[in-house]
């Protein structure tokens, strides 16, 4: 019951964050960008606290995302970073089987991907190196991230997400505030000998998600759907455009509440948001998920016809595959090597600093990559290099460095970041 009171209090407040509440500037892409900024410009004065910058290896490093890109996509047609990539592993489109014999009209398409979409990357946070889900239709073994994008469109299919048991293919705020835990252990195949990292903080994530979504009509409607989000976006389109950072912000504002134990002001939550000495208000904003989740609900409604504009104005994901990157090519360098073998948790001044170092160093990596590609920012932009990219880069090196690819850092995770 605390917990909910709890929630109640953070949600005193109206949907968009009014422009003059103090939280407003922190929930933004370009507040990410520009506090990030603040701690690179210490590291390239040699003078950031936990790691040292060396932009002579970004020439290396450019040159291996590169060829990762190349050998992934040899035509150079990237598709957009996001959770629609999981739901394709080994050559199977699972999403494109699942909506096959449904009958949808455009934006009843976009509610349902919509749907889909939100509770699926809310479930992405690291899954530990030891668990893994078994897609028995396709006899396929998966991990990690591909594994927790097909268990969470399992669970979708399974209806467990919508309150109507006619329409099974839902995302409900009240079927989300009652889902059991049990649930979500038996589709993620969760055991004694198959562990997933934070299913308690998964679980709660998304019972606080439907609680949070119910309590925001003017985003998600009445009865709320997480789908409904369509909507909304469509009406402040202008003509059939809309500004990607609009979108993140419309995220960031309608679902602060969501996460747990975070940093608030003056009773609005900042996500992901972290406290850093090197920075003028000594706050770190990312918003990884956030970012990641917007890049996400790009393909459903490019799809529904609405044009999303300003793709570069979201940032780099400050996450292991990315940022690990970064580390093994010796971009960034901890001036503690304690930080490779202690497992620390986020909110650890030298991780913060490590993530606040990664989106920027992506911006410059980005640069270093279009210009061996003959490329500019319109037609390869940021959410095309993440895909092709340097997280898939991030997940090659570890491999290859490694025995089972695991990254050169480690975080004890709650399930609700990374």
């Amino acid at each position: 019951m605390s917990d909910q009171l709890n929630i109640e209090a953070e949600l005193n407040w109206h949907t968009p964050v009014p422009a003059a509440h103090p939280a407003a500037a922190l929930l933004t892409a370009e507040a990410v960008r520009s506090h990030c900024a603040q701690i690179m410009a210490l590291a390239e004065q040699g003078t950031a606290a936990y790691f040292t910058w060396h932009p002579e290896q970004l020439d290396i490093t450019a040159a291996y995302v590169v060829d990762t890109i190349i050998q992934r996509y040899p035509t150079l047609q990237v598709p957009y970073h996001s959770r629609w990539r999981h739901y394709e592993v080994g050559g199977i489109d699972r999403w494109a089987q699942l909506s096959a014999n449904s009958i949808w009209q455009s934006a009843e398409r976009a509610r349902t991907r919509i749907d889909l979409v939100i509770s699926s990357v809310l479930l992405d946070a690291g899954a530990g190196p030891d668990w893994r889900y078994v897609d028995h239709p396709h006899e396929m073994i998966l991990a990690r991230s591909e594994g927790l994008g097909v268990a969470s469109l399992t669970l979708f299919a399974s209806g467990a997400l919508s309150a109507d048991s006619t329409q099974p293919l839902r995302a409900d705020a009240s079927a989300l505030a009652q889902l059991d835990p049990l649930t979500l252990a038996q589709v993620f195949q969760v055991d004694n000998d198959n562990p997933l990292v934070g299913l308690s903080g998964r679980t709660q994530l998304l019972q606080r998600l439907g609680t949070v979504v119910a309590a925001t009509p003017a985003v998600f409607g009445s009865p709320a759907r997480l789908g409904n989000l369509y909507d909304y976006l469509a009406a402040h389109a202008v003509g059939n455009q809309i500004d990607a950072a609009f979108v993140l912000e419309t995220l960031l504002r309608a679902l602060g509440p969501v996460w747990p134990g975070r940093i608030s002001l003056d009773g609005v939550s900042l996500g992901d948001c972290w406290r850093h000495s090197g920075t003028r208000d000594g706050l770190l904003p990312f918003h990884k998920l956030s970012q990641w989740l917007t890049y996400s609900l790009l393909e459903p409604l490019e799809e529904s016809g609405l044009k999303v504009v300003g793709l570069d104005q979201l940032t780099g994901l400050p996450e292991y595959r990315n940022g690990g990157l970064l580390l093994d090519f010796g971009l960034l360098e901890p001036r503690n090597p304690e930080f490779f073998i202690d497992s620390m948790m986020v909110d650890d001044p030298a991780v913060v600093e490590w993530r606040a170092l990664t989106v920027i160093a992506l911006d410059h990596l980005a640069d270093a990559v279009r210009a061996k590609l003959g490329l500019d920012a319109a037609a390869f932009p940021l959410a095309r290099i993440l895909e092709g990219g340097t997280w898939a880069a991030g997940r090659r090196i570890a491999a290859e460095r490694r025995p089972g690819g695991a990254p050169p850092v480690q975080i004890a995770s709650d399930g609700t970041v990374f």
